[in-house]
């Protein structure tokens, strides 16, 4: 991560923007469960305001000096911080309500690791489950912030075929000065009854 990272996603008003702006819109028509988890929480953002709205939230974060920091902040909560990627999940099949991943697919440097990601996110939701995310929209002002880092944006002419290649259904993805999408896994079909 490159200082304006650093500077920028951990201040105040960052925080202020994805609890403000982005998740009331992503979760205003959905029902996160019990259960949930978040993709590459960063400094916490959007962790802070989810840990409100679930009974247990599970946070799998690549970077182990940030999920160091936020393993202490959310010590004695159902707040549960896991250094590991997101591309190979620990959890069976089927562990999660819902899922969640926040201003962080452009940090991914290739599709085909973006979309084990979000294939996983797929594995370990349970039927009907719910994947919502956001993500910034390629600019020029966008890849000059991330100088000397990684910054692989994500297309959103190319998200809705992605996550339908995946299994989701029900996709909406908006457009606006940024991208957030919600995609669910579809309900488990009803077994044949036999003639």
């Amino acid at each position: 991560m490159n200082a304006n990272h650093a500077r920028v996603c951990a201040s105040p008003e960052w925080a202020e923007h994805i609890q403000t702006e982005i998740l009331p819109v992503l979760t205003r028509d959905v029902d996160l469960g019990t259960d949930m988890l978040e993709i590459g929480p960063g400094p916490g953002a959007a962790t802070d305001w989810l840990r409100h709205k679930v009974g247990r939230l599970t946070a799998v974060e690549v970077d182990a000096t940030a999920a160091a920091l936020l393993a202490e902040r959310f010590a004695g909560s159902h707040v549960e911080i896991v250094t590991g990627s997101a591309a190979d999940l620990n959890y069976p099949d089927e562990s999660f309500d819902s899922a969640g991943c926040f201003t962080m697919l452009h940090h991914v440097p290739t599709l085909a690791l973006q979309n084990k990601i979000l294939a996983e996110a797929f594995r370990v939701l349970r039927p009907g489950g719910v994947l919502i995310g956001s993500d910034s929209l390629p600019s020029t002002d966008l890849h000059d912030f991330h100088a000397d880092d990684t910054y692989n944006p994500i297309d959103p002419a190319s998200l809705l075929s992605r996550l339908q290649t995946l299994g989701f259904a029900e996709i909406t993805v908006m457009v606006d000065w940024s991208q957030k999408f919600i995609a669910r896994k579809p309900e488990a079909a009803a077994p044949e009854r036999a003639a």
